[in-house]
């Protein structure tokens, strides 16, 4: 009975967190059309949700001293990197086509052990790849030419890059005898993240009177200071939270397919909410990303001493970072 109501239980916090996640770019996209620089809606989100996890760095501090490495890189690539990336590709693309192209992530994981480590990968993982990729060409529309931003498709595979470099950083510093908690690893990241993104943008630069008016849904308008909060508070703070919490209720593999919910969402608001439709094609296109993105992941290799990359589960498991998908923070 325990048990399943655990299951039960961890399968709403999975959607919640999917749902949470999927509403930052639907709610920053406004705010960056209002008038606010990309790299200055980053900061305002890294930053909130920093302060409001301070007590979870402090509780973990030890982290600072155990795994600098892996805070300083979550912070440098999965926090500053994949989130100034995103938010720079919403200013020119579609927030569905910016999160699927994402989702390239676990198929680059795969090329990274391939190809630099020059180890062997299943048929099943390869599989994964040529359907995410096969899906990303219809859901950009190569056949007319790309009909997005180029920059803007640059941008999101940016994002997945730096995925990729903090998945990669994770194996390499991974630690099975003291593991890192997620949410320590969630709270310093952020911190990270703020101080790098402080350096870089400037805030001070900023122009704060776009936070007291009004921004463009789609036909409505809404407040900026709560599509802010909306971002820090759901996108962010309850979005980490709920998702470490479900992967601890639930298997990581049965998480991951929960997360892959993520760009559905995202697709369906950014279609109902600021009016960007996807055609058919594009849908489908969607579709093929996910189930080989989902293969790729699953066929991934958690460490470097299996003989053949393919058999051990997700490529980052959200027990080893954030989210149920790993290192999510978009």
């Amino acid at each position: 009975m325990h048990a399943s109501q655990g299951r039960s239980a961890g399968l709403g916090l999975a959607l919640a967190s999917a749902f949470a996640f999927g509403g930052s770019g639907v709610a920053a996209k406004p705010l960056i059309e209002a008038g606010l620089d990309p790299l200055h809606v980053v900061w305002l989100r890294v930053t909130g949700a920093a302060l409001v996890m301070l007590p979870l760095a402090w509780r973990h501090r030890d982290l600072l001293r155990r795994r600098p490495a892996l805070l300083a890189g979550f912070g440098l690539l999965a926090v500053a990197g994949v989130q100034a990336c995103y938010f720079a590709a919403l200013s020119r693309i579609p927030v569905g086509v910016a999160l699927l192209i994402e989702y390239l992530a676990p198929a680059l994981v795969l090329g990274w052990v391939r190809f630099v480590q020059r180890r062997p990968v299943t048929r099943a993982a390869a599989l994964g790849v040529v359907l995410a990729v096969a899906g990303l060409a219809c859901v950009v529309e190569v056949w007319s030419g790309l009909s997005f931003d180029p920059l803007g498709l640059l941008l999101a595979l940016g994002a997945a890059c730096c995925q990729v470099g903090y998945f990669v950083l994770s194996d390499q510093s991974g630690d099975e005898t003291s593991p890192a908690d997620p949410l320590g690893v969630i709270a310093y990241g952020l911190l990270f993240g703020a101080v790098l993104l402080t350096v870089v943008t400037r805030p001070w630069g900023m122009d704060w009177s776009v936070l007291g008016g009004t921004a463009n849904m789609g036909a409505t308008r809404a407040p900026a200071w709560l599509l802010l909060g909306w971002v820090v508070l759901v996108a962010t703070v309850l979005a980490y939270i709920t998702g470490v919490v479900s992967v601890r209720r639930l298997s990581p593999q049965v998480a991951g397919v929960l997360a892959c919910l993520e760009a559905v969402i995202a697709t369906v608001l950014a279609w109902v909410l600021l009016r960007e439709h996807l055609s058919a094609p594009q849908i489908l296109g969607g579709a093929v990303v996910l189930v080989g993105a989902f293969i790729a992941q699953s066929s991934a290799p958690k460490a470097p001493s299996g003989p053949v990359a393919g058999s051990s589960g997700p490529a980052c498991s959200g027990e080893e970072v954030a989210g149920p998908a790993g290192s999510r923070i978009k």
